[in-house]
Formats: C-alpha cells, structure tokens, sequence
C-alpha cells in the first residue's frame, strides 16, 4: 500500500534522446574469439578434409584397374588380330581389345610404335588392320591432372589453417587500437539524426546559456576581435532524465558542427595508459574537425575529487582525468572546439574540472514546470495520431515532477494501450492510464485480493484520503485506487493545486500525517496493524529526520544542519552515515524524529475519529468501484460535510 505524493519528484530515469547512429560499434576492445569457437572451426575444417580424401579415394578407386603387360605380348596379340586400337601416350601403349578389355605396356621414348613392333616380329598387313591414335602429353592440363591428387590435400590443409589464423591475427590488430578514441560521430550534413533547439522544450533558461556557444561556432571571430573568450568547457547538471544530452545535440545541430560524443566510462579500460591515449585521440579528432563540440556523458565516471581513495587503488582513472585537465587547458583561443559534459552528481567532481579555464560555464535543467512539461508532450505527439478528447493540458497539469524522459515514457505508452486495443488513435483516457504506469508500474491483475484484505486496503487508503482532504496544508487527492500496481497494494494520488519549490514546516508535518491516515485507519477500525503501512512509515520518518537534521525544523534543538547531503559510506553492503555530532545530540535528535511522529499520529487520529462517518463512506465506496476520481471522491466530502480544497480556495477568493 502506497501513498503517492507527486510533487516529490519522478522515479523516471534516462534521457531525452536515443542514439541511432553507429549502433554496430562495441566500445572497448572487440573481443578476440574464444578458444572453444577456435577449437569448434578447426575440427570441422578436419572433418570437412577427411570427408573430401574419402570421395577422392572412393572416385580413384572406382575406376578399373588396367592390366600392365609386355611389349611382346602386345606384339603377339596384334599379329594374332585380337587388338582393335592402339592409343599412344608419350612412353605408354594402351591397347583396346576386340573383347572390350584393356592393356598397357612401356616402350622406349625415342623409338616409334610402328618400328618398335616391327622389330618385335609383327607383320605390316596386321599393323595396318589396327587403329593407332598417338596423343601428345605436353601442356598445363596434363601436368595439372596428374599433379592433382598430390596438390588438392595439400591446398586444402592451407586453406583451413589461413581461415583459422585470420580470425587470431584480425583479433591480434585489433588489440592494437587500444588507444584510439571509442567516440561516436554525428555528421552536421546528417538529418536524420540531426536535433535543433525546436526539438527542446522546458529548459528556456538552459538554451538562453548555450545561445552564446552556438554563436560562437557559427561566428568566432565577432568574439575575438573584441577579446573575449568563448568557455572552453560547459557542464550541464540535472536530474536523470532531463535532457542533458538532447540538449547538446541540439547545440550541435543549431550550429551545424560535428558532434563527438561519448560516456565517461569508455575512456578507462584494463589496462594502464589506455584512457590518457583515448583522450589524446578523442581531442586530435576534434582539433582536425574544428569547429567541433566533445559531449562527454556521466563525466563523473572519470571526474570523481582525486587522492580520497576511490576506485580500489586503481590511478588509471586519475591518469585519464589528468589528461583530460591537460588537453582543455592547451586550447587556443583560435581552436573552435568546445567540451561539454553531462552529470547529475556535480559534488562529486574534481574542483581541478570546475575551475576557470576549464568547466567554468556551468547550465542546470530542472525538472520542467506546467508550461513546460505541455511544450514537451506536444513535441512527442507530433508522430502520434490522437483522438478529438486529448487535452495535453490536463496531462500536464497530473504530471508534477515529471522529467523529460518520464513524459517521453508517458506519451510511448499511451500509444501502446491504444495499439493493444486495436485503435488507430489515441485517446485521453489512453494517457491517464500512463500516467499511473510510469509513476506505480503496471496493474497486477493476477494479485486477487480475499474479502478482507480488501476491505483492510480500502480502509488504509480511505485514511490517507480523508487526512488530506481535512488537514488545511495537504495536497487535495485527485484519485483512490485499490488496485494493485508495481509493489503497491494501492495508492492515494495526491497533486499540488500550485507547484511550489519550496516547502514550509506545515506542509511537512501534514504530509508526515497524511502519510500515517492509513496506519491509523486500520488500528481504528480493525484494532490491528498490517504490514501494508511498512512503506508509508519509512517515507514519513525520514522526513521528520530531515526535517531535525537538514531543514532546522526542530523546536528543540533549533536552525542547525546536522547532517550533510553527502553520499553514506558503505560498509558489510549498508550505508553507514558520517555524523559530526555527539551521542548525546544523537538522542536528541531521536527524541524530536518519534516526537514529530507521535504528534502526526495524534493529529491524524483525531481527524479519523472526527470524520469516521466520511471514513467509512469513502472506504465502502472503493470496495464496490474499487477506484475513485477526483469528482466522485469530492462528492463523497460534501455528503459527509466536508468542504473540498479546491472549493475552500474558491470561497476565500
């Protein structure tokens, strides 16, 4: 059971842009084939031999064998009229008997037939009676046949051990190119891939900082002349999802430059040296196709703070950092090449990257507002048919603290709903139902809830409704469900009627009891506690913590910040956080988290209490529909003397 505050933020991740280009490339060194795969090729080569020697032996041996005999003899059956024919070849007699057998002698070279037999005794009028063919035994296809038997295994051996040490020997040339840049390149003349300023939408403050830069691309010398110096690196810092690398392609295609691009993790490889070699490359790559921009992502894979011991002792991602500093510090004012890098781990970052000269322009993208999540929705519906009823607005209105890539996400899936159901278009109804998707996951359909656990969700989530409707600085809740989604067994949507970037000490400690409505329910009514508040408690106690030890909220130990927004340091697979106060502040600090608990359980008893009438109306009516809109539930509240907030703001203005 789940209750879904959205202001909070998104638990979308990724980017705003897929890379299509140069999707055969495997960063790194392509791997060599593996002895098994060698093993595999030369045995079957083997087989295939010795299947081949078979057929030839079998062909060899099928053939007749012919019978060798004398000179004499062949003389004496010619004088007796048994030889029909008499073939010639070089120093061989083959002669063909009247019967149909054949045999076959030597005589010498230099001396003809006809005088060979006749020195044998044969008589003119039975030689003349026989037909005598001579063949000549010069040329290439006489010699090739007969070598042939001897040359063909022997061409075949060679032939199966230069396919098996190709494969080692293009593996071995390969391991050469360790050192060359893995970076992929997107061509300006490339329209398919090409990304322009129009393709971006809520970063307004984002692009009015990297106007500049195209500019100078498209006309460095109005910046020279004057003696200004266009930054040599620009950082660009956000959460996941915000279109940091969208962003840089779209500088890229504004100012019609080539487009190097790759991750921070593709510079360091096992072995030393590899990823200074790869940054020299990379640079020299850019430096010949001036003006260029370098778009390195995750930066912080290679950027990390230097001698704090990361990395398990390893210095190769140091060495590469180093040569990074080096190459945009060598830069001439001239050279028309400009680095930009993407992260959302800024404090993390080496200060050496940070200072000026290098990354000193630095861009944040925040996650969009209204307006510009509608802008966003719009420019990913350009491809998609959509039904008369869409009203981008709406969407845009239930979707606070929705990154680019969780919009993106939003619009794909409401375009598969309506392809599942064989539609041809897309309808509103199709985007709302995204939208719980992206944020909760999927419906479990298979999870069927018994009667009671059913009636103990829909009590939970009835609880955190009803909270939020009555405490004066809790959102107002556009939908109840108690429909199983992701690990939920049910959830409480919950939207800012404003979205606000900051958040007050009251609207912490509503939202700390609001969180506790379902809790409170279900010992109210069932007198027993579930495990479905298990999530609802985690959220809200470290809330409170926060509140104590982060935000100064706390009455007793007063405006102090205790603890850091540093990362926890791992230790045995768990996060140990790094305190800097005392044990006996450490209580204090425990004293005031289960007093700001206790107090939000208390508040959020007394308004179950108060409205169990409303409670129990709002609980029966999710049992039977099992969901509840925004308009249903706020007619429930009126029935049972509640006033919306939505109508409570109208009557005070």
């Amino acid at each position: 059971m789940n209750s879904l505050n959205n202001k909070k933020g998104t638990k979308g991740k990724g980017k705003n842009s897929q890379n299509k280009g140069d999707k055969g490339k495997i960063p790194g060194l392509p791997a060599m084939p593996p002895m098994g795969q060698f093993l595999s090729n030369f045995f079957t080569a083997v087989l295939v031999f010795l299947i081949l020697s078979t057929l030839y032996s079998a062909i060899i041996g099928n053939k007749s064998k012919v019978e060798e005999v004398s000179v004499s003899k062949i003389a004496q059956d010619i004088s007796a009229g048994s030889v029909k024919k008499v073939v010639v070849e070089g120093g061989m007699i083959n002669a063909e008997y009247v019967d149909g057998s054949k045999k076959k002698s030597k005589k010498e070279v230099e001396s003809s037939l006809s005088q060979t037999l006749v020195n044998y005794g044969v008589p003119a009028e039975k030689l003349s009676g026989v037909e005598v063919e001579v063949k000549n035994e010069s040329g290439f296809g006489y010699y090739f046949l007969n070598m042939l038997p001897f040359l063909l295994p022997i061409i075949l051996i060679v032939l199966v051990f230069w396919m098996l040490t190709r494969q080692v020997k293009g593996a071995g040339m390969q391991a050469l190119n360790f050192g060359q840049s893995k970076a992929r390149i997107i061509d300006p003349s490339d329209t398919a891939q090409k990304v322009t300023f129009k393709d971006v939408a809520g970063a307004k403050e984002a692009k009015e900082e990297l106007i500049e830069i195209v500019d100078f691309l498209r006309n460095p010398q109005k910046f020279l002349d004057i003696g200004a110096r266009i930054p040599k690196g620009v950082l660009l810092m956000g959460a996941p999802g915000t279109g940091k690398t969208l962003l840089a392609r779209a500088v890229a295609g504004e100012a019609a430059v080539p487009f190097f691009y790759l991750s921070g993790s593709e510079f360091v490889e096992m072995f030393v040296g590899v990823g200074a070699s790869r940054v020299r490359d990379l640079f020299k790559m850019a430096k010949k196709a001036a003006p260029a921009i370098i778009f390195v992502d995750e930066i912080d894979a290679v950027g990390r703070a230097r001698g704090g011991g990361v990395g398990g002792g390893n210095d190769e991602r140091e060495q590469t950092l180093n040569q990074i500093l080096v190459e945009m510090d060598g830069f001439e004012p001239s050279e028309k090449v400009i680095v930009m890098a993407a992260t959302n781990r800024p404090d993390v970052l080496d200060p050496a990257l940070l200072r000026p000269g290098r990354f000193d322009r630095r861009v944040t993208l925040d996650l969009p507002d209204r307006e510009g999540r509608e802008e966003i929705l719009n420019i990913h519906a350009r491809k998609k048919p959509l039904a008369e009823d869409v009203n981008l607005k709406v969407i845009a209105e239930r979707t606070p603290g929705f990154s680019g890539a969780d919009l993106f996400s939003l619009m794909n899936e409401g375009a598969i709903l309506a392809a599942r159901e064989e539609r041809k278009t897309v309808a509103q109804f199709d985007f709302i139902r995204s939208i719980e998707k992206v944020m909760m996951g999927p419906e479990r359909k298979s999870h069927i809830l018994s009667k009671e656990e059913k009636k103990v969700t829909a009590y939970h989530e009835a609880g955190h409704a009803l909270v939020a409707s009555v405490l004066p600085h809790a959102d107002p809740v556009h939908k109840i469900s108690i429909i199983a989604r992701g690990r939920a067994g049910g959830y409480t949507l919950k939207l800012p009627l404003e979205e606000n970037r900051l958040q007050s000490r009251k609207e912490f400690l509503d939202d700390i009891a609001m969180s506790l409505g379902g809790y409170v329910a279900e010992e109210m009514v069932f007198g027993d506690v579930t495990t479905g508040p298990s999530n609802d408690l985690q959220v809200s106690t470290a809330l409170a913590r926060d509140m104590v030890t982060k935000y100064g909220m706390s009455e007793k130990l007063g405006p102090v910040a205790l603890e850091g927004t540093g990362g926890r340091a791992l230790f045995g697979g768990r996060g140990v956080d790094s305190r800097d106060y005392s044990e006996d502040v450490s209580a204090k600090i425990d004293a005031e988290v289960s007093k700001i608990m206790n107090d939000a359980f208390a508040r959020a008893r007394e308004v179950c209490k108060e409205h169990r009438k409303a409670l129990d109306s709002i609980a029966s009516e999710l049992i039977v529909q099992e969901s509840i809109e925004r308009e249903e539930f706020e007619k429930l509240l009126i029935a049972n003397g509640i006033t919306p907030k939505k109508l409570n703001k109208e009557i005070t203005a």
